[in-house]
């Protein structure tokens, strides 16, 4: 890997030789601008504004504009002897706990490589020293053009920096939050913990750049002459109206996803709207009904059966006081005729 910066790394009064090499690569697919009425090339080309002719790259270098557009010619010897110590020093000013550091002030990466073998030493010490504290390193240092912070870190067997934006340079989320009140309760986030939990973990070398695929499937087809893939139709998505009901179906649809069984959620009630037919009456409302209409010709066959035993029961007490009123009758008759003395014929 071609070092794009050589420089040293300030420890204290240690100094490690290094070299520093871009961490990162590009993939990206670029395209050329054309013009579309023929299909040429379309550039851009460097222009001397006195001359009026096109110069080479070897006759470019850097100014700076004053204020009243004067070009002050700058060289690169004018800032190799900048008044400044991280020149061409990444100087190490504090080591701090990795969770210090605001992952929006991540910029880009770079391995530091050891300049030559008497480099070894010094960059060992520094690579185990980070190791065993688990801490990272907080660094100055200057790169095309201006001074940066940066964060070295172990890697491997190696050390990495990563360049940081200076606090400033970090916006505030001011106005990004909703503005509208919303209260999450806990049966929501029951469901957004299953559904994370469902989702797992992922090995990042398992992804890929899906869309530069695509775009290279696109390419290849229009250079041979036929006609590009076309893009299959997104799904059709309702509006989603009810957050649990999301919830509740992505967790399934995750599961089903990784071949696991779906996953034991409880069936929340349906909500009732205007719109609803009126409901047919309930299996159990008839059985009350039932019941209701038995226990009433019950209890009107009681009363019944107790009027008739209370009517039979009259009847056969004035039968038996009928029964004494002529029993008395008669032996009143009976007793009134043995009193009654015979007349004597002469």
């Amino acid at each position: 890997m071609r070092s794009i910066w050589n420089g040293a790394i300030s420890f204290g009064l240690v100094s490690i030789p290094i070299k520093l090499v871009n961490a990162t690569e590009s993939h990206s697919i670029s395209f050329r601008q054309i013009h579309l009425e023929d299909g040429g090339r379309i550039r851009y080309r460097k222009v001397c504004e006195l001359e009026e002719k096109e110069v080479s790259g070897a006759e470019i270098g850097k100014g700076y504009e004053d204020s009243d557009g004067t070009i002050i010619p700058i060289t690169d010897e004018d800032l190799s002897h900048l008044p400044l110590p991280t020149a061409k020093t990444i100087e190490i000013v504090a080591f701090v706990p990795a969770d210090r550091i605001d992952p929006l002030q991540m910029d880009a990466a770079y391995y530091l490589a050891a300049g030559g073998a008497p480099a070894a030493k010094p960059y060992t010490l520094l690579r185990e020293a980070l190791k065993r504290s688990n801490k990272v390193a907080i660094a100055k240092f200057a790169l095309r053009g201006r001074e940066r912070l940066g964060m070295l870190r172990v890697v491997d067997d190696a050390i990495a920096m990563h360049g940081l934006l200076w606090p400033d340079e970090v916006r505030a989320p001011q106005g990004v939050a909703p503005d509208t009140k919303v209260t999450v309760n806990d049966k929501e986030l029951d469901l957004a913990d299953a559904l994370m939990d469902t989702l797992g973990e992922i090995d990042i070398e398992d992804l890929h750049d899906e869309y530069r695929e695509a775009l290279e499937e696109v390419v290849a087809a229009k250079a041979a002459g036929e006609t590009p893939p076309e893009a299959p139709e997104p799904a059709k998505g309702g509006k989603v109206l009810d957050l649990m009901a999301a919830l509740e179906k992505s967790v399934r649809e995750a599961k089903e996803s990784r071949g696991e069984e779906p996953a034991e959620v409880r069936q929340l009630p349906q909500r009732k709207t205007s719109s609803r037919t009126t409901p047919k009456p309930a299996q159990g409302r008839k059985s009350t009904s039932k019941t209701t209409t038995k226990k009433t010709a019950s209890s009107s066959s009681s009363s019944s059966s107790s009027a008739k035993k209370s009517t039979a029961t009259k009847k056969t007490a004035a039968k038996k006081t009928a029964s004494k009123k002529t029993a008395s009758a008669t032996a009143k008759k009976t007793t009134a005729k043995k009193s009654t003395p015979r007349k004597r014929s002469a």
